[in-house]
């Protein structure tokens, strides 16, 4: 993934397809037209899953809400939904699992009669997965649910039911979908933004003028079709493709706060099956520590990125209030973050906790601009099979998808042990043994060549966190970050669980980048003092400072 490289490559040849937006769905679209056959470009107008693509719930499920209102409202939609997430729950988990992985979910109940319905639905959830590569859920009794979460209230506890979904590391994942794309032959490119389309005689699109925006250069990138893979932006290609399109796109704001990992004490997460606004939250453990969440608000202007503020913060501890013997305080809140839904609005009547997280690929006739609208995280390599099925058709083609049984960047060789081979090889502790294997797969030992070169670099960032000097300059030399907001909200996850850490190894993380990217004093000095600038307008505004 060499960017200048790359930049020179999209403003000099021309493409068959040109993928605009690097999150989940964009890369998938990538790997997937890449297996096909076709000469692909991938750009973003930020970093790859900069936006709702690093900012989820970190579960890969179908969706047990979904479950719940289709049969309460006889809602196939919301089914159709359900179905589609198991089907693809399971070739996630097989194509990354080094980043993929199976995890215990228990839905504390306090009657008898809840756990009966709850343990129901859950039947239902397992057998409409029809997914043997998961344990089966199961009623627990309350001895049995407190000896894995030893935390929560004891009084009101009756028993848990236990289910099974995956968990991911989603900017991670989608990191290695682009890597998958560029190793299959597609030009990559992050922070290239679109500013407008040229036209041919018949008004369709056959160029993408863009701005390089770390250098500031524009140019044009030619190519017979282009896909617009942006999320919640997406209005904004199709309008610049076609003013005349309505409006699609109706995002919704979900946020998580970051507790310590002791507020719970497990490693299975905990589903709160009603909040007083009429959704699930989930208490997930990630990375060391405890995500909980998520809310769901209209967003008036997906422009302005989604914070954390004090009344989120509130209402999430208050929501975790009947579960756990002691609530943690405000002060206990490490970091948070928000992110977009990319909901479509074809009924807007509806809130937005009502609409389906399914998706649709638009084609429009008069630009031919193809759109990838909705979906969730779940079901990204299902919307790039529709969404190239849908191009193949444009072009006359009928090429096979082959991405249900391809192995992701790192996962070819990955095997969960070799942690104990970096032990070996290293002085490095267990903790950051096992990190950096679930980080990169069977690519470690690039991880470890660096360390052997240059001793200096085994050493962390902040002490208290297993990352290393060494991984900011592979994710320089071959993950194409750029700044030092790349490496610690998405290479690495420290941004988005704890806001005092990122603050603190900040000057070491710019230090290096300056001399690995040949930065000059006051590009150094710009990256470290908007950065940090930004962590404190995160931490006022959820209350914390």
């Amino acid at each position: 993934m060499n960017r200048p490289k790359n930049v020179t490559q999209l403003s000099t040849e021309t493409f068959d397809i040109c993928i605009i937006g690097g999150g989940a769905s964009g890369a998938g679209c990538a790997l997937d037209a890449a297996l096909r056959g076709y000469k692909v470009a991938l750009i973003d107008r930020k970093d790859f899953a900069s936006e709702t693509s690093s900012r989820s719930t970190k579960l890969i499920h179908g969706g047990v809400r979904y479950l719940e209102q289709a049969f309460m409202k006889l809602d196939l939609g919301q089914l159709k939904q359900v179905r589609h997430g198991l089907e693809e729950r399971r070739i996630v988990l097989k194509n990354a699992p080094h980043l993929a992985h199976p995890l215990a979910l228990l839905t504390p109940v306090f009657s008898w009669f809840e756990g009966l319905y709850y343990g129901i639905g859950l039947k239902i959830y397992d057998w409409f997965a029809n997914d043997s590569t998961l344990p089966k859920g199961k009623w627990l009794t309350k001895k049995e649910v407190l000896k894995r979460m030893p935390t929560l209230r004891k009084e009101t506890l009756h028993s848990a039911v236990l289910y099974y979904d995956g968990q991911l590391d989603d900017a991670r994942y989608c990191l290695a979908l682009a890597q998958s794309a560029s190793e299959k032959g597609v030009v990559v490119a992050n922070y290239v933004e679109v500013t407008g389309f040229v036209k041919n005689e018949d008004s369709q699109l056959s160029s993408a003028l863009v701005t390089d925006t770390l250098s500031d250069q524009s140019f044009a990138i030619q190519s017979r079709i282009f896909i617009n893979c942006t999320g919640t932006f997406a209005d904004t290609i199709r309008h610049m493709a076609n003013p005349k399109l309505p409006v699609r796109m109706r995002p919704s704001k979900g946020v998580h706060v970051v507790l310590p990992f002791e507020t719970l004490n497990s490693t299975d997460a905990m589903l709160i099956p009603k909040t007083s606004d009429g959704r699930v939250v989930f208490a997930i453990p990630f990375e060391g520590k405890l995500l909980v969440g998520t809310t769901d608000t209209e967003y008036k202007n997906p422009e302005l990125e989604p914070i954390l503020i004090e009344e989120e913060v509130d209402f999430l501890l208050e929501t975790l209030r009947p579960y756990v013997k002691k609530l943690p305080e405000r002060q206990d809140v490490q970091a948070g973050f928000g992110g977009l839904r990319p909901l479509l609005a074809a009924d807007p009547t509806k809130s937005t906790k009502r609409l389906t997280r399914d998706h649709e690929v638009e084609h429009d006739d008069v630009s031919n601009l193809v759109s990838l609208l909705g979906g969730k995280w779940t079901t990204y390599r299902l919307m790039a099979k529709d969404t190239l099925d849908k191009v193949d058709e444009l072009f006359g083609e009928n090429k096979a998808c082959l991405t249900a049984d391809y192995p992701l960047a790192g996962s070819i060789g990955y095997e969960p042990e070799a942690w104990k081979l970096i032990k070996e090889q290293t002085a490095l502790s267990e903790e950051t043994c096992r990190q950096i294997n679930g980080r990169y797969g069977s690519r470690y030992p690039e991880i470890i060549t660096l360390i052997t070169q240059n001793p200096d670099l085994a050493q962390r960032l902040v002490p208290a966190y297993p990352y290393l000097w060494a991984e900011v300059i592979y994710a320089v030399q071959h993950e194409m970050a750029v700044s030092p907001r790349d490496i610690l909200a998405r290479r690495l996850r420290l941004e988005i669980t704890d806001w005092q850490a990122t603050l603190q190894c900040l000057p070491v993380v710019c230090d290096l980048m300056e001399k690995e990217l040949n930065w000059s004093s006051e590009t150094r000095e710009k990256m470290e003092k908007t950065y940090a600038e930004q962590l404190q307008v995160y931490c006022k505004s959820a209350g914390l400072l």
